[in-house]
């Protein structure tokens, strides 16, 4: 019998802006993890809509809506650990001899994710206001049979 995937939609950086591009982009999610930066107590409650939602805290959450979110949440999907927060320089410990198999961070902008000593890094970038000349985007990872395929995925808007 084939496991059933699971979807993480992974969105960052929104600024108090949740575009409905975005939200077309995480439907089918089966969760939702919002690295950071929020910016409106209304962003999290609007992407619990499409599924449950784990977010933590970026360096723009300082008004007193965003006190009860952490500014580091575990996130466990089968057997896999996903460590979250919002800047990744601010990582306090080491991923794999954690046990880790995935870091979701935010805080640049910039969307990426590259493999090192075995843990997935994971930025689905700005899903909010455009900064530079970054695309607005966000992105999920399928979990399968304990595997993670994270894919980065482009918001097509006009701004």
């Amino acid at each position: 019998m084939a496991k059933r995937a699971f979807h993480i939609g992974v969105i960052s950086d929104t600024h108090g802006l949740l575009r409905e591009e975005a939200l077309q982009a995480l439907e089918g999610s089966d969760l939702i993890v919002h690295a950071g930066d929020m910016g409106s107590p209304l962003i999290v409650p609007h992407l619990r809509r499409i599924a449950p939602v784990v977010a933590v805290r970026g360096n723009v959450d300082r008004e007193p809506w965003a006190a009860p979110y952490r500014q580091r949440e575990v996130v466990t999907q089968e057997s896999s650990l996903i460590y979250v927060l919002h800047n990744l320089r601010e990582l306090d410990l080491a991923p794999a001899k954690a046990g880790f198999a995935a870091v979701i961070s935010g805080h640049t902008h910039d969307p990426k994710f590259y493999v090192k000593d075995g843990v997935l890094y994971f930025n689905p970038g700005s899903a909010g206001p455009r900064r530079f000349r970054l695309p607005a985007s966000l992105g999920k990872i399928t979990v399968v049979g304990g595997e993670l395929l994270p894919e980065l995925i482009t918001l097509n808007i006009s701004d």
